[in-house]
């Protein structure tokens, strides 16, 4: 009778504790519900402003969505401004700077994490240092030299010094790649594989994650990029779509439901870009700390 009753309160207590859990979990999914809305309204209201006409903006009481929607705003951006130009240039600008960054900084983050030379932790400490320093600070100075050179209101400035890397991307490699076994290396060696070998066929298809971050971030940074572009682009023909969309609100005013679409051409890539390599992203953000 004794065993029969404890069993039972066993049981019981284990009902007790999952139905715990399974409420706990549907206030968890619940909040994580309500802070993805929070999260997305805005983007919904993007998309809705984007669609609906001209005349349905201040509608009250105010549209959801409008149904049909109204595709014709962006048959009415893409006439009206270069869009197909301005979406050209920030790609060809993108693709660049993303390749460069991403191959030069796992370049140089290699030289700081598997090979020794004199001085090699200075230098790696004054590469950081050049995180430090603002951004606004090197404009004027940049700016000049461009200007010597003959390359403001073209796409120079903006594509050039990705080639020597960037000091955020070293670190977040030089990381990665100081948890990679060092055996692996001097195997490499020992069967006759020089540095360059080693980096190509170890090091990166073993820090996939890593460079998948880097490259994410670039493109990120440089799709979004707003100031540079506006100090050295001046025409029309050779704005970004971040630039040419505050050009197109100078000279058109406040057209809600144009600059909508001009911004929802501009946020797409970014969405699709953090999908696609998502997995990859997080990963990488995970791993880059696992040895200082």
């Amino acid at each position: 009778m004794s065993t029969a009753t404890a069993t039972d309160a066993a049981a019981a207590g284990r009902a007790r504790r999952e139905a715990s859990r399974r409420l706990w979990r549907l206030v968890v999914y619940a909040m994580l519900v309500v802070g993805s809305l929070v999260y997305a309204f805005p983007l919904l209201l993007m998309l809705r402003t984007s669609l609906t006409p001209v005349g349905m903006l201040m509608a009250d009481p105010p549209v959801l969505f409008p149904w049909p929607p109204y595709w014709e705003n962006y048959v009415i951006l893409w006439e009206e401004v270069p869009i197909p130009r301005w979406l050209a240039n920030s790609t060809q600008i993108t693709v660049i700077s993303v390749l460069a960054e991403t191959i030069t900084s796992t370049l140089v983050a290699f030289g700081f994490a598997r090979t020794h030379f004199r001085g090699r932790d200075k230098l790696f400490y004054g590469v950081l240092a050049t995180m430090m320093l603002p951004t606004t600070v090197t404009l004027v100075p940049q700016f000049i030299l461009y200007q010597s050179l003959g390359w403001i209101n073209t796409f120079w400035p903006l594509i050039v010094p990705r080639f020597f890397g960037t000091a955020f991307y070293i670190f977040i490699l030089r990381q990665f790649f100081l948890a990679l076994p060092r055996e692996l290396d001097d195997a490499a060696e020992i069967d006759g594989a020089n540095r360059l070998q080693i980096l190509l066929r170890i090091v990166v298809p073993l820090s996939g994650p890593a460079i998948a971050t880097v490259a994410v971030f670039s493109f990120m940074n440089r799709w979004n990029d707003f100031l540079e572009p506006v100090i050295y682009l001046f025409t029309p023909e050779n704005l970004t779509l971040a630039v040419g969309l505050r050009w197109f609100t100078g000279r058109h005013g406040t057209e809600f439901h144009l600059l909508m679409a001009g911004a929802l051409l501009m946020t797409a890539p970014m969405i699709v870009a953090f999908f696609l390599a998502q997995k990859h992203f997080v990963r990488g953000i995970a791993l880059t700390g696992i040895k200082g």
